[in-house]
């Protein structure tokens, strides 16, 4: 089955999340809640999380 993925809000930024349904579980974008953190852009993220 194809996982439910959508967007969260937090603080007015975009989280990405993936919901499973065989394991009943949330999947949160590393990168997006790095940018939250970090308060950086997409690109300073990934290469944070590199």
């Amino acid at each position: 089955m194809e996982p439910n993925n959508s967007i969260k809000l937090f603080e007015d930024k975009n989280i990405r999340v993936a919901w499973n349904e065989d394991e009943e579980n949330w999947y949160f974008s590393v990168v997006d809640v790095v940018g939250i953190l970090t308060n950086s852009d997409y690109q300073k993220s990934r290469n944070y999380w590199k």
